[in-house]
């Protein structure tokens, strides 16, 4: 079972049904089961999962868990609630082991967890911090690598530098889509795809629209709401798209995420000034820029 909820969470298989490796009595499989339900935007039942295992006592679960659980809340706009955690699963790990190839280990939950409180710093506008702990994380998974690129992009999205965002966006979407990691090739399209929209030369713009679009059509197929909602936000502001029918998917989806959260993650949703809740209310705009949101794992 474990192989098959690797090829769900790290593979060729985002859209596969989990709901029975919940009930696992591995506690890996059982988190790998989270992750994947997370990336359908099945928020709450992954909460259930991973609240559980943050005590387990193999301590690269539950640090993995907590950070699991950590990013899930940024992609809320919960970034504040995401530290707490993200420093919790730090703590969970002292020393490396063995090397597992999708860093399920003790230095890929580390790095996670450093990642993780980067992305923390990133949302709360601090942004000396976010690169300072992003030059800690030294990822040695092609999973961590990947992660790492997302992260650097958006910090330098964040510190309007778009142009120096596409190289590590770059190289994340090589990494993943090398490794076939089909989640992962799809979020990194879209960072990519944003970094050069944002830059916004002729080329990049009309390579990272195209980008875009095909992610979207992706995520869509797969159910990765997730991603959708922010994907086609993105497309929805460039010139030349079908701007009300992209918005009017973004809300679908981000209304779908929503529905499959717990009402704590609503609530911190719907109040976060991350989200563009805005979508959700008749007539009113976008509250949120989506091109500065898709942290998640």
């Amino acid at each position: 079972m474990e192989e098959e909820l690797r090829r769900a969470a790290f593979g060729d298989s985002p859209d596969m049904p989990v709901w029975s490796a919940t009930g696992s009595s591995n506690a890996r499989v059982r988190w790998l089961a989270a992750v994947v339900l997370g990336g359908q935007g099945h928020y709450a039942a992954a909460a259930t999962v991973l609240d559980a295992l943050r005590n387990d006592p193999d301590p690269v679960i539950a640090s993995l868990s907590l950070s699991t659980r950590a990013s899930h809340h940024r992609q809320l706009g919960a970034h504040h609630l995401a530290r707490a955690l993200d420093g919790a699963a730090l703590a969970r790990v002292r020393s490396a082991g063995d090397d597992d190839p999708d860093g399920i280990d003790a230095h890929g939950a580390r790095t996670d967890a450093l990642l993780g409180l980067a992305a923390d710093s990133l949302g709360a506008g601090r942004l000396t911090e976010a690169r300072r702990l992003l030059a800690l994380a030294e990822p040695r998974s092609w999973r961590s690598r990947v992660r790492r690129g997302w992260v650097a992009a958006e910090i330098e999205l964040a510190s309007d530098r778009a142009h120096a965002a596409v190289g590590p966006a770059e190289e994340a979407h090589g990494i993943a889509a090398r490794s076939a990691a089909v989640r992962h090739e799809l979020k990194s399209a879209l960072v990519l795809g944003t970094s050069l929209v944002v830059w916004g030369t002729p080329d990049g713009l009309t390579r990272g629209a195209e980008l875009i679009k095909c992610e979207l059509n992706h995520t869509s197929e797969k159910g990765l709401h997730p991603l959708v909602w922010p994907s086609a936000l993105v497309l929805a502001g460039l010139p030349r798209t079908a701007g009300a029918s992209a918005e009017n998917q973004a809300a679908k989806a981000l209304s779908c995420v929503l529905r499959r959260t717990d009402p704590v993650g609503r609530r911190i949703a719907l109040e976060s000034a991350w989200m563009p809740t805005g979508l959700l209310r008749s007539g009113e705009p976008p509250n949120a820029d989506p091109r500065t949101n898709f942290l998640t794992d």
